[in-house]
């Protein structure tokens, strides 16, 4: 996990001083950053829900301050974008601390076992989908209109950041499981793709209409090389389930479509960045001597 968080950093301060420099001006500071999508993001809004989705147990959090509802050993790559721009670390929007000046520096929305479509996870119990993450995001808005001048919360807004990391359990608690769910019936993998797109995009829109200005949305990894893939399907040792990172494909593509899409003049004063998490992991897979790793697929 260390691995991985560490890689995206690396990535995302690429991604942003491409964002913010495009023109050589110097980046501006950054005020908030708002987070939403699954466990590989959630800092504890899971917890006292009615869910077997939580990480607020050892061992997780052992190299941190204790079990705190992120689903690592330490700190995510939220933590390490935080003090990379000078902000907190967004509070978890469900806890009930959560409120007044604590959220001036952003929220987290992020919820395991959630995903863009609004059933995805549902065996796991409650937890968020990405549109109930967006309705809790106009719910933080509505406190910081009581904080701020309507023309400072625009300002405050189109400086601040958006990170969406959506879509693999959409995958792997959706489609992947036939004998719960009937979306690899009703869709091949490409319809499936756009049907995620497309509610994705209107989550975005949305967004895009409150005020939010700045976006990175993260791609999914190489699901055929998680141990969830490695233990149902059939695959040569050593390998990952090629099948299923091929699907991925249409998505991961797709989402950078999207991008593009958002980005053509269409949405003024934004900016949307893809973050091509499936091409850093693969590299860790096919070079984990530069990660100090000898084997790839045992850390993973």
């Amino acid at each position: 996990m260390v691995n991985f968080c560490c890689l995206w950093f690396t990535m995302f301060c690429f991604l942003l001083h491409y964002a913010y420099n495009a023109k050589g001006s110097p980046p501006p500071k950054v005020p908030a950053m708002f987070v939403f999508g699954d466990s590989l993001v959630d800092n504890g809004n899971n917890n006292d829900l009615n869910s077997f989705a939580k990480a607020n147990y050892y061992p997780y959090g052992i190299d941190f301050r204790g079990p705190t509802g992120r689903f690592s050993n330490g700190e995510t790559v939220i933590d390490l974008l935080a003090k990379l721009l000078g902000v907190p670390s967004p509070p978890p929007f469900a806890n009930p601390a959560t409120s007044g000046s604590r959220i001036l520096g952003g929220v987290n929305y992020a919820s395991a076992a959630g995903g863009i479509l609004d059933e995805s996870g549902q065996h796991f119990g409650d937890r968020f989908p990405l549109s109930r993450q967006v309705i809790n995001f106009e719910n933080s808005l509505s406190q910081l209109r009581t904080m701020m001048s309507g023309r400072d919360l625009n300002q405050y807004l189109s400086r601040s950041i958006a990170i969406m990391v959506l879509g693999s359990n959409d995958y792997i608690n959706n489609y992947f499981l036939p004998f719960l769910y009937t979306t690899s019936y009703n869709y091949n993998a490409s319809e499936f793709a756009n049907l995620l797109l497309n509610h994705y995009a209107r989550q975005l829109v949305a967004l895009y209409s409150v005020g939010l200005r700045k976006f990175l949305l993260v791609g999914i990894g190489p699901l055929g090389c998680i141990p969830n893939q490695l233990a149902t399907s059939k695959h040569d040792p050593g390998r990952c389930v090629d099948n299923v990172n091929q699907m991925l494909g249409f998505f991961n593509q797709g989402l950078v479509k999207l991008v593009d899409y958002m980005n053509n003049g269409t949405h003024p004063g934004s900016i949307f960045v893809y973050g091509n998490v499936y091409g850093a992991i693969g590299d860790i897979l096919n070079n984990p001597s530069k990660y100090g790793m000898s084997n790839s697929h045992t850390s993973i």
